[in-house]
């Protein structure tokens, strides 16, 4: 028996700063606590594991007779002395010359003990070891501990350790609200210790928010930015985050060495990965927003097997570098932006950070284009909500093309954005893809290349429905002029869809029922089922427009007859919308019908643009059925509510574009 050299009751240290929200980890922690002998808190680095144990702890130690007790792993280095630290934590006295596992568990066999392990993750096999023979031996001995990764033995409960909430700085919260987010409330105490005088205002509430944002909500990188405060401003500190591990370089000296800094705490996470896994974490720094498993197959690739790169995966998310979330019925990761950051600068390191943002740049590519040929199909859905998910990583992709000199930055640019008009004008993002078009293009030499015709035409059909009339004739000449230095049916063709929609957008139907006509024939030569299609509801819209019911009727029989045929449904519900436009002055019930049916197709494939213009045109055709409109009226109607533009005589809707704020788009 190992004699008892404190008489105390536990060892857990006194808090000396406040201890900030957690309510809902502390309520899980303590009843996992109640249900396993082994709670295992698992997070990043810095993410506020130890806190939360010692209060946990804290909470619960009435229902442990026989002590509550931390031992400290962090500062130990060698496992096979484990053991011997968890002696000396408990103040017990070893004479023996028995293994001290042995002594430990003859010593809490018949007691009641909490022991908090803090830190387990560079000796997790060990704290594993030592864990499952004292809890096999000791029926009333618990133990609650914390690492970057689970211990890995039977009956062991995991719970992560998120960071603190946040609001959304592009929608922040009022100043009363700000209470509920766990990471606000951090710095405003923390800064009221360090700057006294500092107080949260509606002056600084979204600095402060964007400030929390970007630093992930990780309690030690809060609590180091408040610490800046002594010197500057908020306003400072967040333009200063652009070089987060330089800025946040002053921490408590009673800390440990690792959580003094931002940098070092990470450091400590990377130096625990194995060679591969560091290398892996580099490589997925150049994702945006998140990845699947298979954009990681594929920038793993040389690296490792692609057969491999799951184990690599699975092994960065024990060890909590990566965050697995569930999309739909896929798994995704991502990383902290803190870990992103200082994977990319490893990776940079490495002499590797432009050839992987090239890989990154070649597998948007290849995804667009994969998306674009599948569009008419039965995963259309699939594949809209897959394109919803990567909208970062394609937005970094295209920043890559826009600023990386060459022509083949340039020409994948205008391949990544021409795929992608038709998600922009899906989901209503009409401005942004317009940006991107004009960026890829200016960035473009000039060449007639199939590419940039796509590209042109894909600009001016965005500004045609933005009532962007004057860009977008100047896009199709530059179009025409290049299709015919090209030649072949299928550019002009293009070409000819894209005038054929300003000539609609301008109220001349005339115009566009003939260019419709004349891109028709084109693209039923080259096969291009996608535009084959859309080609055809224009045709459908504007003819209906102009009274020519039985051309609208044959052209919605065989956009309908190729959409059920492929379970297609964003271009099956245009084309319902366009035959009520068509039928309304005959029939308003049936009009009315297309459009409820045409609306509840669009609403399964997220169509948010045409769910709105879909859903006003039959608000309006109700309200204003007995005032005799035209179907031509409704449309020009519909189009100027929506868009915002101003009539002018013929139908025409004029909008000043006002374009997007590129700097959302830069790494």
């Amino acid at each position: 028996m190992l004699p008892i050299v404190r008489g105390k009751m536990g060892n857990l240290p006194v808090e000396l700063t406040s201890f900030v929200g957690r309510r809902r980890e502390l309520t899980e922690a303590k009843r996992l606590l109640s249900l396993a002998r082994l709670v295992t808190l698992t997070g990043v680095g810095g993410v506020g594991k130890t806190r939360l144990a010692v209060r946990v702890a804290a909470n619960v130690r009435r229902a442990f007779g026989d002590g509550v007790w931390l031992i400290e792993l962090g500062e130990l280095s060698d496992p096979d002395l484990l053991a011997d630290n968890v002696v000396a934590a408990l103040g017990l006295r070893k004479q023996s010359s028995d293994p001290s596992l042995e002594l430990l568990a003859e010593h809490l066999a018949d007691r009641r003990v909490l022991l908090v392990l803090d830190n387990c993750e560079h000796l997790v096999e060990a704290a594993a070891v030592l864990s499952e023979t004292l809890l096999r031996q000791c029926p009333g001995l618990r133990i609650l501990a914390t690492s970057r990764e689970p211990l890995g033995i039977g009956g062991e409960a995991v719970m992560r350790v998120p960071p603190l909430t946040v609001s959304d700085p592009d929608r922040p919260s009022a100043l009363q609200g700000l209470a509920e987010y766990d990471a606000v409330t951090l710095f405003a105490q923390r800064a009221e210790a360090t700057a006294p005088g500092f107080v949260l205002s509606e002056a600084n509430r979204v600095t402060i928010t964007r400030i929390c944002q970007r630093l992930d909500g990780l309690p030690l990188a809060i609590e180091l930015a408040a610490a800046r405060l002594r010197v500057l401003s908020p306003q400072q500190i967040l333009d200063r985050l652009t070089d987060r591990y330089r800025l946040l370089t002053v921490g408590s000296r009673g800390a440990p060495v690792r959580q003094q800094t931002l940098k070092l705490s990470i450091d400590w996470s990377y130096d625990l990965c194995e060679p591969m896994e560091q290398q892996l974490w580099a490589r997925l720094s150049v994702f945006a927003g998140g990845f699947e498993l298979d954009a990681a197959e594929s920038l793993g690739t040389g690296l490792l097997a692609r057969e491999e790169v799951l184990d690599v995966v699975a092994r960065l998310v024990d060890q909590s570098i990566l965050i697995r979330e569930e999309a739909g019925t896929v798994a995704r990761y991502r990383l902290l932006e803190s870990l992103r950051e200082y994977g990319y600068q490893k990776l940079r390191e490495m002499g590797e950070g432009a050839a992987l943002r090239r890989r990154h740049r070649d597998w948007c590519l290849q995804l667009v284009q994969q998306t674009e040929e599948e569009w008419i199909g039965p995963h259309q859905l699939a594949w809209i909500t897959r394109l919803e998910r990567e909208q970062p990583n394609m937005r970094d992709a295209l920043q890559f093309c826009v600023t990386e000199p060459g022509e083949d930055e340039a020409e994948a640019g205008l391949q990544i954005a021409a795929a992608l008009h038709t998600l922009w004008l899906t989901h209503g993002q009409l401005s942004e893809g317009r940006c991107w078009l004009d960026r890829v293009l200016a960035h473009h030499s000039g060449q007639p290349t199939a590419e940039r015709i796509k590209a042109l035409s894909a600009n001016a059909a965005l500004a045609a429905i933005q009532g962007d009339l004057r860009k977008g004739a100047v896009l199709v000449e530059e179009g025409k002029t290049l299709a015919a230095q090209l030649g072949g049916t299928g550019v002009q063709a293009i070409v000819t869809h894209a005038d054929g929609l300003q000539a609609l957008f301008g109220g001349d139907l005339p115009r566009a029922v003939a260019c419709f006509e004349a891109a028709l024939e084109g693209l039923r030569a080259e096969g291009d089922l996608l535009r084959l299609i859309e080609d055809l509801v224009g045709l459908e819209l504007a003819s209906g427009l102009l009274g020519d019911v039985p051309r609208a009727i044959a052209c919605k029989e065989e956009v309908l007859a190729i959409t059920e045929l492929y379970g297609e449904s964003v271009q099956r519900a245009c084309s319902l919308w366009a035959f009520a436009l068509a039928v309304w002055q005959t029939d308003h019930m049936h009009a009315s019908r297309l459009l409820a049916q045409s609306v509840r197709l669009a609403r399964v494939v997220d169509d948010r643009l045409n769910v709105a213009m879909w859903a006003l045109t039959l608000v309006l055709g109700h309200a204003e059925s007995s005032t005799c409109w035209g179907s031509e009226m409704i449309f020009s109607h519909v189009t100027k509510e929506l868009l915002g533009g101003v009539s002018a005589p013929g139908g025409r809707v004029v909008r000043v574009h006002a374009g997007c704020d590129d700097s959302r788009y830069r790494r």
